[in-house]
Parts: structure tokens; C-alpha cells; sequence
């Protein structure tokens, strides 16, 4: 048993929690949306999952810190709760299905858990330090994923977010020239792509720009499946601004061609 296995036992209540709120709350007519001041969407049901999270946490882990999208926080050199209450806010709000709640555990700054939940598309991933990477689907039996073995950009599938991202934080033609040398391109966005990336479906997933509570989570998942994660200047970090997720053969080789055009 992992040191951290309690600590995963937590994060299914919390996730159990999660999905509760946001599972009644899409596609309701009576859904409220608000604009931040980066003039990204905030709904009630982002709002209402964090609280009812941090709720469970004040109780179940009274002395340790959290942190999450909706309602602040700083990450502590100790023992860390991150939050993304809804990833893919944007999906959640348009009634599109591919959305989910984040939650990272974080111990000295490095993620050792990670639960990502999508129950509107019946998902789970989830990981600890140390017990690998696995997933459910509805009611079935969790199993244990990995990365995929493919070995050459020319057979790979990548995915990105929304393109237009590539223009403001980082390099449009650096992107396409990842693209131009892989097998298929796609953008699923957001969480889902990374976790392609450690179910094996997909080879490499790369975001110009994301915040901690975005792959904190992400970060366990792709590392325990045997992928490697880092941001998109190769430090394997959740907090350096972007992201890129592979299943660590082709990690270096796409990092390349993502840094060749700035």
C-alpha cells in the first residue's frame, strides 16, 4: 500500500462530491455564467464544487493548505490540495460533455495524486506516487493504463488545444510544425487530451498556456502510466505556464520542433 493511498480514497469522496453538483447542474436552463476579469467564464457550478471540496477537506484534513481556481490559495511547501473545480468551462457551459473536475495533492510542490473526473462523459483517471495510472468507465471494473509504444513523429497523434492560443502565448508555426510532422492532429482540449496521452490513445498533447490547477493532476497520471510531462521549455513541472504531455519517447523530438520557431 502507498504511503498516499488514504489520500486517494479522499480524492474519490471528493470527486464523488464533484460530479454530484456539476452532473445537476449541466445543460440546466437556470445555469448562471459571469465573466472573470481575464474574461474567462465562471458558472455556479464552478464555484459550488470548490466550496463543497473544500468543505470535505476542512474537515477530513484540517491542517492541510488548499488552493484552487474559483477561490485562491498558494501551493505550500507542505501538503497542498489543488483545485480545478470544472476544466473546460467552456464545454460545461455550451452543454458539450468533455469537461472535468481536477484535483491534485500536492507535497512539496510536486503532484503524488491526481483524480480527474468526467462524469458526463463517464470517467475516471486517477494516480498516486507510486501505484500507477488507472481509469474507469461507468460501472466497470477499474483497469490500469500506460502510454502508448509509438516510436517516430511520422507515426504519432498529437493534440492541442484552442489554436488561436498558439498566436498569443507562444508559437502558431512552432505548433503547425509539430503537426506537419506527425501521422494525425486533432484538439480535444483541455484535460482530456492528457489523459488520451496516458491511456495510450494518443502520443503527445501540447497546451500553450495553462495554469497549475490545469495539469497538476495531469502530471501523476502522465508520470505513473510511464509518459513524461514538462512544460514547454522540457521542465518537468505543473507550474511553468504551458504544458506538453507525451508517452516520453517522442518527448524530446517534439520539443524540438516546439522551440525551433520560439
Amino acid at each position: 500500500m502507498s504511503i498516499f493511498s488514504r489520500d486517494l480514497e479522499l480524492a474519490t469522496q471528493l470527486a464523488a462530491t464533484a460530479d454530484a453538483i456539476t452532473l445537476a447542474r449541466f445543460r440546466a436552463r437556470d445555469l448562471r455564467v459571469d465573466r472573470k476579469p481575464d474574461r474567462t467564464p465562471v458558472t455556479d457550478a464552478d464555484v459550488a464544487v470548490e466550496d463543497a471540496i473544500r468543505e470535505v477537506l476542512a474537515a477530513e484534513r484540517p491542517e492541510d493548505t488548499v488552493a484552487g481556481e474559483e477561490r485562491g490559495g498558494v501551493a505550500g511547501e507542505g501538503r497542498t490540495w489543488l483545485i480545478d473545480p470544472i476544466d473546460g468551462t467552456k464545454n460545461f457551459l455550451r452543454g458539450v460533455p468533455a469537461w472535468a473536475t481536477l484535483i491534485a495533492l500536492l507535497v512539496g510542490g510536486r503532484p503524488v495524486v491526481g483524480m480527474v473526473s468526467a462524469p458526463a462523459l463517464g470517467r475516471r483517471w486517477w494516480a498516486a506516487a507510486g501505484q500507477g495510472a488507472w481509469t474507469t468507465s461507468g460501472d466497470a471494473d477499474p483497469w490500469q493504463i500506460g502510454v502508448s509504444g509509438v516510436s517516430a513523429l511520422s507515426d504519432a497523434y498529437v493534440s492541442t488545444t484552442h489554436l488561436g492560443s498558439w498566436v498569443e502565448y507562444r508559437s502558431r508555426e512552432a505548433y503547425l510544425a509539430l503537426v506537419d510532422a506527425c501521422w494525425e492532429n486533432r484538439a480535444f482540449g483541455d484535460f482530456w487530451q492528457h489523459c488520451l496521452v496516458a491511456e495510450g490513445a494518443i502520443d503527445l498533447a501540447a497546451e500553450p498556456v495553462v495554469n497549475a490547477w490545469d495539469v497538476a493532476a495531469i502530471q501523476v497520471l502522465v508520470e505513473e502510466a510511464g509518459g513524461r510531462f514538462t512544460d514547454l521549455d522540457g521542465v518537468a513541472t505543473h507550474a511553468g505556464g504551458s504544458a506538453l504531455s507525451s508517452n516520453g519517447t517522442l518527448h524530446d523530438a517534439a520539443l524540438a520542433l516546439l522551440t525551433s520557431r520560439g
